[in-house]
């Protein structure tokens, strides 16, 4: 009997222990996949257009970052010129390698230091080509706005920057509120 009893109790263990290891019965199971990327998502040596105004803001918070400590250093007084050139220059230069793309909703995003934040499950595809494309993007800005514009926004404030930078007639959020979402893309058929 007793050998017939500790078998049954063995039994009785290890097919309860499915239930008690693993999910518990019925809960939900929660899963993630990276997102698919297309083509110029993944081939392209520009920003996608989708990802633009994401980069854009990404890109204004590491050069307000910089820039803010740099005249920590100096007790909050105004750089010099060749100092706030250095400073933008390094901004631009930096690894970038803290940001990639996640899928939220059917729709992709960049995530990373200053970019608002996602599902806390969700898997994101850094390094490849997105560290370069910020860059790019980075030294465009400062080529286009100059040095003296970029640190006279930062002044100002992190928003005069996003809005010199981003939100501009000609920036990639142009027309848009900062940290509101990209407004629906059209289908080509409705085109």
């Amino acid at each position: 009997m007793r050998p017939a009893l500790a078998a049954w109790l063995v039994l009785s263990l290890l097919a309860g222990s499915e239930e008690m290891c693993g999910d518990p019965a019925g809960a939900p199971s929660h899963s993630a996949s990276a997102p698919q990327l297309s083509p110029e998502e993944r081939l392209s040596p520009h920003m996608p257009e989708s990802l633009r105004c994401d980069a854009c803001h990404a890109i204004a918070f590491q050069i307000e970052e910089q820039l803010s400590r740099a005249e920590g250093k100096l007790g909050k007084k105004a750089l010099k010129e060749s100092d706030y050139m250095e400073v933008l220059e390094r901004s631009c230069s930096q690894e970038w390698e803290s940001y990639g793309v996640l899928e939220l909703d059917g729709e992709k995003r960049l995530a990373g230091p200053g970019l608002p934040r996602q599902q806390p499950l969700s898997v994101m595809v850094s390094g490849g080509p997105w560290p370069n494309r910020l860059s790019k993007m980075c030294h465009g800005y400062v080529g286009e706005q100059g040095e003296a514009q970029i640190y006279g926004a930062h002044r100002r404030g992190p928003a005069a920057l996003r809005q010199l930078l981003c939100h501009g007639d000609k920036g990639p959020c142009a027309g848009r509120k900062a940290g509101e979402p990209d407004p629906p893309k059209a289908l080509q058929n409705e085109l």
